[in-house]
């Protein structure tokens, strides 16, 4: 089953972080959210501390999402996505609208993505694991591949030491093999009529003007916001403002 961390009491609350990340990228907004609502932190598949898998799709990140409630006996639950993990959650708002009362979903639109992540590939090929004495010496050899700090830092989060060797948290070939299924779009057919809510960046391009009507055809109660100054990491970037958007959805 998913490795996840559970925090807090209330009504179920699961977040689901995007790709790349893990449930230690929620850890601080997580806290906050666990004053109202039972939260868990959910590590998917090929991510985090969850298992390894060859096969890495929104329909088996579905089921083992729907069996992480099974086990837990939720039957109503609040969904968070990021990125990733708002595929995932779109998915499982349409496939199992019995047990999704509320969705929302942070940058990302129901729409096809081409592959993309190409330069960030090329960072984590970058670290020769075998030779690296540091966290500080990945972060160097990266830096010619990744300029940007805080992106650099968001991925070295997936290095962890192992006995005596450095290796990555993540299942780096099944990700990259399955790239194109990251960036599908979701199903004609597939429709969520209850209460969804999607976050934008404001500097961000992953959802666009022109989304809005795509959005709406999958899900007809949705409404559509933006984060003044905010890029693809809402959360990191502005948690406060995300935090009160997210919890006044919740509690309307």
């Amino acid at each position: 089953m998913l490795n996840f961390r559970k925090m807090g009491e209330g009504p179920p609350l699961i977040i689901l972080h995007g790709v790349f990340g893990s449930a230690d990228n929620w850890q601080s907004l997580g806290k906050e959210f666990a004053k109202s609502f039972t939260t868990y932190l959910v590590d998917q598949r090929n991510h985090g501390l969850s298992f390894h898998s060859d096969e890495f799709n929104y329909e088996v990140m579905t089921e083992d999402l729907y069996a992480l409630c099974e086990a837990e006996g939720l039957d109503h639950i609040h969904l968070v996505g990021h990125s990733m993990g708002g595929k995932t959650a779109m998915y499982f708002a349409c496939k199992h609208t019995e047990i999704v009362d509320k969705l929302v979903v942070v940058d990302i639109a129901p729409k096809s993505y081409p592959p993309h992540h190409q330069q960030i590939f090329a960072g984590f090929q970058s670290v020769n694991l075998d030779q690296i004495q540091s966290r500080k010496e990945a972060d160097e050899s990266m830096a010619a591949e990744i300029d940007n700090i805080g992106v650099r830092q968001f991925i070295l989060k997936n290095l962890k030491r192992n006995a005596d060797k450095w290796e990555w948290k993540l299942n780096l070939q099944a990700i990259k093999q399955n790239a194109t299924q990251i960036g599908q779009a979701l199903p004609t057919g597939f429709t969520f009529e209850k209460d969804t809510l999607f976050i934008g960046g404001g500097n961000s391009d992953y959802i666009r003007e022109e989304d809005k009507d795509l959005i709406r055809h999958h899900f007809s109660n949705a409404d559509v916001k933006m984060i003044p100054g905010a890029g693809h990491w809402v959360h990191a970037e502005k948690p406060v403002e995300l935090k009160l958007m997210v919890s006044e959805f919740l509690s309307d």
